[in-house]
């Protein structure tokens, strides 16, 4: 699964909630009206920073939750 992370721009939550998080990407590449990171938190277009690397305080909750390089090699010996 492909993830990516970004945080709200300044501006529209308060500094100490500017936190990244991990939202996943939709199977068909498009963005929806409302994204929903995996702690879920809900972001409008043009509410968000897209990141490149992680920089900044992450979600915690979004550490969490989000699928990790190994979720894919344990699903497979799994099946």
């Amino acid at each position: 699964m492909t993830v990516y992370i970004a945080r709200p721009l300044p501006g529209t939550v308060g500094e100490s909630r500017r936190v990244v998080h991990v939202f996943p990407l939709s199977a068909e590449g498009l963005a929806p009206e409302r994204l929903t990171a995996y702690c879920g938190a809900t972001f409008g277009r043009g509410e968000l920073e897209l990141l490149e690397r992680p920089v900044g305080m992450p979600c915690v909750t979004c550490l969490r939750l989000a699928p990790t390089p190994g979720d894919a090699a344990r699903q497979a010996i799994e099946r």
